[in-house]
């Protein structure tokens, strides 16, 4: 079976039963329409990768904030655990006590 590839011709029809004039084709495309249409897909293309370095830059300034964060954090944790191993082996106790089952 062969296959047209073009589409079949639309019937618009009235209320009344009368066909409706078929839509004049568009004006040829001057060379300003393909000028701007050209301009206008690299205007896309350019807000696309902008976009997606304004992403990049803001995850790297999230993680540039959660810098000093995680040194806090991993400062508090060494100290917490420091004092505990000093008053440990003062007091003669175990430092560290692992339980097995």
């Amino acid at each position: 079976m062969i296959q047209d590839q073009r589409r079949p011709p639309v019937l618009d029809m009235t209320p009344d039963g009368g066909f409706r004039e078929a839509p004049r084709p568009p004006v040829g495309a001057t060379w300003l329409d393909r000028a701007l249409m050209k301009v206008g897909g690299v205007a896309v293309l350019a807000a696309l990768i902008a976009g997606g370095l304004v992403l990049a830059a803001s995850a790297v300034v999230i993680l540039g904030l959660l810098i000093p964060v995680l040194l806090v954090a991993g400062a508090v944790g060494f100290g917490s655990l420091w004092w505990r191993v000093r008053r440990a082996r003062r007091s003669g106790g175990a430092v560290f006590v692992v339980s097995r089952r």
